[in-house]
Order: structure tokens, then sequence, then C-alpha cells
């Protein structure tokens, strides 16, 4: 926050105003004798104090004789005290040769007369005179002391705002300060928001700024924090107890509260309007992750996170030919469940709000880890036989099997086994293709026992041999049966050669 300003008009500025000139009516007494003193009187309004000033003039009559005042009486009994020092009262003063002296009497506000009468003695000659003067006053003209501070509940201020930058300034209009020790309260808040137009539900966001202005403190700046993402700012009347946190649906509302509304006490506070809806961005986090399966589908993870996040997220998973699926998520949760079947899994496509979140893409790749399928051989004098056996919890694979000029081809299920026989002849090798998984093998024909010379049964079996590598690794197992070998396969366009 901001260091408050601090004006220097102080209430006393008011001392520089002046006395309001109210003429009133004189009476002056005929001189009781050729030496005498002559009374007038003028009266003004002090503002500071309220109260009446009378300012009386008292001349000597003689031109080289002065005269001692040796009794002043007033009515109201109020000092009268020397003009040129108010601390000397008129009651022994010396007026000189044809002199004038000045003096001034404070009475309240509300007498109607005043009068001043006073006994001279010229000490020349010894003669004395008892003269009087009054004065009308005006009192349908008031005399009101000048205020020293402003209520409170009566002073006005004016404001800026600027709700995208979250910032405010509020500062007392007048000179005037609060009186005694009052203090307003002003407080400048934001919120996370659904929309950038009003909506409910609304968080605060950050900590809102708080001040006050009285005594010599009549201007203030506040400042918050804006989300980067949808917000409302609002510029209170009130300290931080005005907050309402969160603002909900049916729920309270600030009303005229807000600096600048049309009604109190937000009227009392000229300038923009101190509230403001915006943001490009929603205020949600919304991410996504996969994970493909053994079988073909692809497991979709979707989180919420709560840190930045305030509100409930709705995903929309898409999978090809037209499956979808929608998942609400609340703010600072994941959701686990989502998972897209193997025909569905070619392109798989992450929403929220129609537009395909970062990352959001993707499209099912085998796993590392997944069984492969495992190819047995039986042969004899008659026939070769190929078996491909599917590991359960896989997808269904294609097999081709080829011996001589012949090749058929097989589908095989998880969990399943698929054979194809072949009639013996005098090709030595067969090869099992598994196209979909880039994999290749090769298989002896090697009968057990004497053929009797006949096809590939004239020569001694041959030994399991490994072709030329055509793509990465390759492990097999070697799993004697009864008349023939099981191979496994464990890695990619191998060619394998085996007898059986």
């Amino acid at each position: 926050m901001i260091r408050p300003k601090l004006s220097l008009r102080r209430p006393l500025a008011v001392l520089g105003a002046a006395l309001l000139g109210l003429i009133g009516t004189v009476a002056v007494a005929a001189p009781a004798s050729a030496h005498h003193t002559t009374i007038k009187a003028t009266v003004d309004c002090d503002q500071l104090s309220g109260e009446r000033v009378i300012t009386w003039s008292v001349e000597n009559s003689e031109r080289n004789k002065a005269v001692t005042l040796q009794r002043v009486t007033a009515e109201p009994n109020t000092p009268v005290n020397l003009k040129t020092d108010e601390t000397k009262p008129l009651q022994g003063a010396v007026i000189g040769n044809a002199g004038t002296i000045e003096a001034v009497q404070r009475v309240p506000s509300d007498t109607k007369t005043a009068k001043l009468a006073v006994h001279g003695l010229w000490e020349a000659n010894g003669q004395e005179a008892d003269n009087d003067g009054s004065i009308n006053l005006p009192v349908d003209q008031p005399c009101n002391p000048a205020p020293k501070c402003v209520d409170a509940s009566k002073a006005n201020y004016s404001h800026t705002f600027d709700g995208p930058k979250g910032t405010a300034t509020v500062k007392l209009d007048g000179d005037l300060p609060l009186c005694e020790d009052s203090k307003q309260w002003f407080t400048l808040v934001s919120y996370f928001a659904p929309r950038p137009q009003f909506a409910t539900p609304q968080y605060v966001y950050g900590t809102p700024d708080s001040d006050w202005i009285g005594g010599t403190q009549t201007e203030i700046e506040l400042n918050v924090e804006i989300p980067n993402c949808h917000t409302q700012v609002d510029l209170l009347w009130g300290g931080v107890d005005e907050v309402i946190d969160p603002l909900v649906e049916d729920g309270e509302r600030y009303g005229n509260i807000k600096l600048g509304s049309p009604g109190a006490p937000g009227n009392r506070s000229k300038g923009p309007q101190g509230w403001y809806n915006g943001g490009d961005k929603s205020c949600t986090t919304p991410a996504t992750t996969f994970a493909s399966n053994c079988d073909g589908t692809v497991t979709v993870s979707l989180t919420n996170d709560g840190k930045t996040s305030k509100y409930p997220v709705e995903f929309e998973v898409k999978g090809e030919n037209g499956w979808s699926k929608k998942v609400t998520v609340e703010s600072g949760k994941a959701d686990n469940g989502t998972v897209v079947p193997a025909e569905n899994a070619g392109k798989i496509e992450v929403l929220v709000d129609g537009k395909v979140i970062e990352n959001g893409t993707y499209s099912w790749e085998r796993p590392e880890d997944c069984p492969l399928p495992a190819i047995t051989t039986k042969a004899d004098c008659e026939n070769f036989a190929l078996t491909a056996t599917n590991p359960e919890g896989g997808l269904p694979v294609k097999v081709e099997f080829s011996y001589g000029d012949k090749t058929e081809t097989r589908t095989v299920a998880p969990g399943k086994s698929e054979t194809v026989t072949f009639k013996a002849g005098k090709d030595e090798k067969a090869t099992v293709a598994l196209p979909e998984l880039d994999l290749q093998l090769e298989a002896v024909y090697a009968p057990e026992g004497d053929c009797g010379g006949g096809g590939g049964g004239g020569e001694e079996p041959g030994l399991p041999v490994t072709g030329a590598a055509t793509s990465a690794i390759i492990a097999g197992a070697a799993v004697l049966l009864a008349a023939g070998v099981v191979l496994f396969l464990v890695a990619r366009r191998r060619k394998l050669r085996f007898t059986a």
C-alpha cells in the first residue's frame, strides 16, 4: 500500500477569512459641555468565534488639551480594550489634542444593542464631562462561527479508479478535516470471476487494500493485485468487514456502497464508477495426460489445479468414429477414469470450452512392456505345423505363415492360438510374419526320425539360427514340445531360424 498523501490545508486556514463588516445604527450623545468626547461605533462578525466585534471610536473635542478617560462603562458589561493592544483597557487611556482613540468590545452574537459611557478629565483646566454612545446590532444578519472541521456524516469526497490496473485514490473535498477523531475507511478488492461480465460465484483474489481518511490524512491510494484471468474489481465505502467472499448466486451484493453509485453512501464521492468486470482468460488450469494400454485403449487423466483455479472444469474427450465423453472436474481435483476404446484411440482430443487444450492431442502407441505372441512348430515326414499363441490382455494380432510357395493369414485373438499346417516339401525353412508388430521369424523344417530321404527329411535336422536383423532387439525363448520347438517373440523385425 502506498503511503497516504497529507493535505496541508488545515482548519486554521479559516483564520485568513476577513471579518464581515456589519454596520449598525450608531447614536451619539449630545455634548454635556464645551469640553466633551464624541463616541461612535461600528460592528463586525468574528467568524472564528461567532462573536459580534464592536469598534468604539472616542474623539477629544479640544484641540489643545488632552483628555484622560477616568471611567468607562459598557453595556453589555464585557471588556473594552484598546484596539492597538487588546490587553490594555480603554479606561485610563489618554486622548491627545483633538485626537481619537479606538477600542474593541466583543459581545454575544445575539446582542441587540450596545452602549459605551465615558467620564473624561481635561487636567489642563480641570474640566470634566460624561458622554456616551450606543449602537443597534443587525440581528437579522446572523453571526455564526465558521466551521473548523466537517462532520464525517456530511463529508464529501472525490476518487479515481482504474479497474484493469487495480488502483484507486480517494480524497476529502474542501479545506476542512473530519471533526475530532473521525475516520472514514475505503477498500479496494479484486475477485476471480467465471466470465468477463458479472457472474457468480466470485472469490477474493489476494488481499484487499483498505485505508482511512481522518485527521491530517485527507487523501489515500489503494492498490490490489489482479488475477491473470476473468476478474471483478470494486472500490468500496467502508473497511475490509464490508468485503463479501464469496459472491454467490442470490447472495449479498455491494449495491450503493461502491463509490460512484447513484445512491448513498457511494454517491458522496464524485468520480468514475468504482467497479470493473473484464479479463480475457478463464480462471481455470485444465491439464491432461495419456497412457496407452496393451489392449489398444488409452486412459486419459484430467486435472484442475486448485492453486490457480477456482472453478469446476468441464472437459470433453473426443476419439475417432464419433466417440466422446464429458467429464467435470472440481477445483483442485483430478479424474483418471476416462478410457478411450481401442477402436476410437487412433486420434484423441481433449477440449475445454470447445477448444483443444495445451498438449491435448494423442494417438495410441503400443507400450514397450506388452507381452508378445509366441510361435511353436511341429513337424513330421508328412506335415509341417506352425502355431501362433497371443497372450491375454493384448490386441488381436495378424499372423502370416509362409512355407514354400504357400502363405496363409490368421488373426489371433487375445488368449487364443491359431495353427496352420503345410504339406511337407523340400523347402527347409518357413517364415512367420507379424506385420502389425513389424516382426518376422524363420523356422527350419526338421522332422524327427528318418523320412527315407523323402522331402526335406533327407537331411539331418539343423539348429535354430537367426537371420539378418531388420529392426531393434529380438529376444526369444524356445520351449521344446513333444515334436517341435516353442518360440516366444520379444523383439522387432528379427529373423529367427529354428528346427523342428
